[in-house]
Order: C-alpha cells, then structure tokens, then sequence
C-alpha cells in the first residue's frame, strides 16, 4: 500500500459541530490509518496553543495549524510564521485612525493586547478564553511580530478598512474581524518538503469555505457530506457528512483502511 499523508481539518470535520468532540468512527479512522503506516495531521486555522490539545487528545503528533503558519512534526513545533509585519502595523493604524477596537496576539498563548479596551466596549469579549492586557504605553512601531489581530468592525462598516486586502482574514463571529496567516495550502507544502514527500500523496479533509484554500489540484481533496458546495464542488470525492461516518467512509472507498 502507498503511503499517503492525510491532513484533516477539525470542526465539522473531525468534529461533531453541536458538541465539539470528535466523531467516534472518525477517531477509530485516525488509529487505523496510522496503523496502516500512513502519516496522519490535523491542518486547521487554530494558533497552536489552542489546537495543541485536540491533537494530543486524539493521539495525533503532527499538525499544520495557524491556518498553515505554524507546524509540528514529532510533537514538536518546528515554525511559528507571524504576519507580514508592516501590512499589519498599516492595518492597526487605519483602524486606529477610523476608531475600530483592536486586540493583537504577539505570541503563542492566550494573551490579547491592546492599548485601550475599546474592543471590548464595541463587541464585548471574543468567544473563547482570553487574558486582555490593555498597555497604553503600546506602540505598534515597536513590535517585531505579530500573529494575529482582531478588528471591532462590522460587515456594512468593513469596506472603509482598504489595508484588510493584504493580510488574510475571516470573519467567524459577525462583530469583528479577524487576521491570521490563511495558507494552510501552503503549511500543507511546507510540511511535505520537511517529510521529502510527494505532494501526489496528500489527502485532505475539510468542510467549510476556509478549507477552500488547502483543496489543491496537486493532491487529493475530499469533501464531507456536510460541507459547502463550494468545496464540493472543488472537491476530488465528496463522502458522507462527518457525523454519518463519512470519514471512515471515504477511507475505504479508497482502501486506505
């Protein structure tokens, strides 16, 4: 059998969107392929401080996260890829200017900062645990790296921001936007080059739009049952929903297990 490196997303992927835990046979999946002596990954836009935990819970040691800035190989992050640093510190000053609330991720954990709490006052709190440090004395000029910057901005308000088109950016919760390395495509590459791997032999599972990046012609691309149809349309092999088996489904459809 062909060795093939898989690289799944996570929620409604792996995951069962109502409760967050992962689908039973899917976990089942994930032991056989790696029995098999396939090379198994999670590929997901989380940082890698939040998507460490799914990964060791589910026995998996490799990862392409950040939305493919950042990658562990053996358990250990081996790149942690922060954003192009001066279209980030354009983005922060037009949105200072325009008087949106920001919040900026400077490393690898639970920490947000800002120089005021006006994100806060705009939206209220993000939807998952977060340290704020509020830092007047914070200046964007400063900084050497950032990975990830919040935005209080709505939808009807969002086109005023013009220095949004050079950074990647999605908007998961409809108050604000969010920007993150978005080329999992790309982490997907640089994970094959580590491994002296062909790119022939990628197989990636996603479900939702931002997975439309890493469903690249060069490998193989499958497609839940639950997925949007634009991925499936892009899709090589469109499987069961996620919570119907559709990854073990597909896993047998083409005898990887």
């Amino acid at each position: 059998m062909t060795k093939k490196y898989f690289f799944f997303d996570i929620d409604g992927t792996l995951t069962d969107i109502r409760t967050g835990t992962i689908v039973p046979s899917a976990l089942q999946t994930l032991q056989q392929l790696q029995a098999n002596g396939h090379f198994v990954a999670i590929a997901t836009g989380r940082a890698h401080y939040k998507a460490r935990r799914f990964m060791e819970e589910v026995s998996l040691h490799n990862m392409v996260c950040s939305g493919g800035g950042a990658l562990v190989i053996d358990d250990r992050l081996i790149q942690n890829t922060p954003l192009p640093l001066q279209p980030a510190k354009a983005l922060l000053r037009q949105a200072e200017a325009l008087g949106y609330g920001v919040l900026l991720m400077l490393d690898d954990s639970i920490r947000a900062y800002s120089k005021d709490d006006r994100f806060r006052r705009q939206v209220g709190e993000r939807k998952e645990p977060t340290e704020y440090i509020v830092d007047p004395s914070l200046n964007y000029d400063d900084l050497t790296a950032i990975y990830k910057i919040y935005v209080a901005v709505s939808r009807e308000q969002e086109e005023q921001l013009t220095t949004k088109e050079a950074l990647g950016h999605l908007r998961f919760v409809e108050d604000y936007l969010m920007f993150q390395y978005d080329a999992k495509d790309q982490g997907i590459r640089a994970m094959m080059k580590h491994l002296q791997a062909p790119l022939t032999d990628v197989v990636v599972f996603g479900d939702d739009h931002n997975d439309l990046i890493m469903f690249d012609p060069c490998w193989t691309s499958i497609a839940m049952g639950n997925a949007c149809d634009a991925l499936k349309q892009k899709a090589t092999y469109v499987t069961r929903a996620n919570v119907e088996d559709g990854i073990q489904h597909a896993c047998r459809h083409f005898g990887w297990i």
